[in-house]
C-alpha cells in the first residue's frame, strides 16, 4: 500500500479484490482480443511509438489549464470516490481525474502513457453519490484493463477523418480503423459497466445511472423493470429490415445502448461469475502472464455461439436457420423482411430453436 493507503478506506463496507486482474470482469465479447494483443512481444511498444504524434502532452495541458482537477481540495467527494475505486480494484497508481464544464452527461479515460479520468458537470450534476460511485469504478476499470490507449486512439483517428474527408478514398481507410475500434470500445464498455459494479457494488445505482443517462433526472417518471423491458423489446422487435437498421444504428456510436448496457450488467450480476467473484474467487494479474490465447478465443467463440442460440433478433433467427439447414431459406428471407408469418405462425422461424435462458 502507499503512503496514502489510510485515506483509501471505502465509507461502507465494500469487498476488495486485491491483485484483481481485468479478466475477471471483461466481457467475453472484447476479452479475446485484448488477452491476444497483451500476449504479442512488444506490441505495447510498437503501437505506441507509433502513436507518437498523437498529441497527448497537449490534452494534458489542455485539461491541466482548462478544467478542475480533483483533489482533497476540489471536488474531494470525487476524490474519495477515485481512491476508493483504485482500492478497491487494486489499481496502486491513482489516475488524474478532471471535472470539464459540459452539459452533457459525459465520462471518458484517455491517455497513452497515463490514463487521464474526465467527468463532465452534466454527469456530475445528474447523478447522485452511488451512482457516481458506478461510474468512477467504470472509468477506474477502463484504466486498469489498458483500454485508455485505444480509446485515445480512437479519438485521434475519429478527428483526422473529418479532415481528410474531402480527399477521394483518403477517409475510406481511416474509418475502416475507426468503425472496428468502435466496435470493440462498444465491447469494452460492457466490461467496464461490471468494474463499476464491483466498485460500487450497489445494482440499483447502476441500473439507475443508466436510466438517468437515458432519460434524465427523472426517477419518479421511471421504472427499472420497465426500462428493462425496452431492452428485450428492442432485441426481438421487428423483421430484418430493424435488424439491420439496428446494425446502422449502432455503428457511429462509440457506447452501447443504454437499455442493453442495462440488461447485459443485470444478466452478468445475478451469473454464478459473478457470485465466485465477490467470494474471493477471481483471475490475479500475477496469472496473466499463463493465459492461454486460445482458451480466451474458445470462451468468447462459446459466447457468441450461445448469443445467437438464445437472441429474439431476427436476423439471429435467420442465422440459427442457416445453421440448421433449414429449407426454403428464400421464402424464409422473404418473410423475415416483410415481417409475414409465413405457414408457420411464428414469422418464418419454424425451424429455429426456440430461446432458452442462459
Amino acid at each position: 500500500m502507499t503512503e496514502a493507503s489510510h485515506e483509501r478506506v471505502p465509507d461502507r463496507n465494500r469487498r476488495r479484490f486485491p491483485g484483481i486482474s481485468s479478466r475477471a470482469y471483461e466481457h467475453p465479447a472484447d476479452r479475446s482480443a485484448l488477452v491476444a494483443l497483451r500476449k504479442l512481444s512488444g506490441f505495447d511498444t510498437v503501437f505506441k511509438a507509433l502513436s507518437g504524434l498523437l498529441p497527448e502532452r497537449s490534452l494534458r495541458l489542455l485539461f491541466l489549464s482548462d478544467s478542475v482537477r480533483v483533489s482533497d481540495q476540489q471536488f474531494a467527494h470525487l476524490h474519495t470516490m477515485l481512491l476508493d475505486a483504485c482500492d478497491i480494484l487494486d489499481l496502486k497508481k491513482v489516475p488524474a481525474m478532471y471535472v470539464q464544464q459540459n452539459p452533457q452527461p459525459n465520462a471518458m479515460c484517455i491517455g497513452l502513457d497515463e490514463p487521464i479520468i474526465v467527468v463532465s458537470t452534466g454527469l456530475v450534476e445528474l447523478l447522485d453519490e452511488e451512482e457516481m460511485r458506478a461510474v468512477v469504478g467504470h472509468e477506474v476499470g477502463h484504466a486498469l484493463s489498458g483500454h485508455s490507449v485505444y480509446r485515445t486512439i480512437l479519438l485521434f483517428l475519429t478527428g483526422l477523418a473529418l479532415k481528410v474527408a474531402w480527399i477521394p478514398l483518403g477517409n475510406v481507410a481511416i474509418m475502416a480503423i475507426v468503425t472496428a475500434l468502435r466496435e470493440w470500445f462498444r465491447k469494452s464498455e460492457l466490461s467496464a459497466d461490471r468494474a463499476g459494479l464491483l466498485v460500487g457494488q450497489d445494482l440499483e445505482a447502476s441500473m439507475r445511472g443508466l436510466m438517468k443517462i437515458a432519460g434524465g433526472n427523472h426517477l419518479h417518471e421511471m421504472n427499472v423493470d420497465a426500462f428493462l423491458a425496452q431492452a428485450e423489446e428492442y432485441e426481438a422487435g421487428g423483421d430484418l429490415r430493424d435488424s439491420v437498421l439496428k446494425i446502422l444504428n449502432v455503428l457511429p456510436r462509440s457506447h452501447p445502448f443504454t437499455t442493453v448496457r442495462a440488461a447485459e450488467l443485470k444478466k452478468w450480476a445475478r451469473s454464478r461469475d459473478y457470485q465466485r467473484l465477490m467470494d474471493g474467487h477471481y483471475p490475479r494479474r500475477e496469472e496473466d502472464g499463463d493465459t492461454s490465447v486460445t482458451d480466451s478465443i474458445k470462451e468468447s467463440a462459446s459466447h457468441y455461439a450461445d448469443t445467437v442460440r438464445t437472441s429474439k433478433d431476427p436476423l439471429m433467427g435467420l442465422v440459427r436457420d442457416i445453421a440448421g439447414g433449414a429449407g426454403d431459406l428464400g421464402g424464409k428471407l422473404r418473410d423475415r423482411f416483410t415481417g409475414a408469418a409465413g405457414g408457420n405462425g411464428n414469422g418464418g422461424g419454424g425451424g429455429s430453436e426456440p430461446p432458452r435462458s442462459s
